[in-house]
């Protein structure tokens, strides 16, 4: 098995309409479904769901010196929004359990597997 990561990428200034309660109830359903699906089949490794971009800290190194600076790293109109750390037999797998999380959050999934260094 290999690891993929399922990156969940966010408009920034995307304007999205307010979900009522019971959609965000709905939403959450889903997506607990989803994960305990991933778990069930011993797919999920680990997932997260980030801050927004302007709470970020970029830690950078210049000639031997730290300087932390506010803000995202890349100036982009899609930042990292969350993330899923899956085990898969191959990419195939790995876009599957990537399409049944677009389809939970209406959201682009990005899917790259990890360099194995085992």
């Amino acid at each position: 098995m290999s690891r993929y990561l399922l990156s969940v990428h966010m408009a920034a200034d995307e304007v999205r309409e307010p979900m009522s309660e019971e959609d965000m109830r709905r939403g959450y359903e889903k997506i607990d479904g989803l994960e305990r699906e991933m778990r069930a089949s011993s797919a999920l490794v680990f997932s997260g769901r980030l801050g927004v971009p302007s709470e970020a800290r970029v830690v950078r190194a210049s000639n031997g010196r730290v300087r932390a600076i506010d803000g995202p790293y890349a100036e982009t109109k899609e930042q990292l929004g969350g993330f899923y750390i899956i085990e898969a037999g191959d990419l195939d797998a790995a876009v599957e359990w990537a399409s049944k999380v677009t389809l939970a959050i209406n959201t682009p999934i990005e899917v790259r597997p990890f360099i194995d260094t085992r």
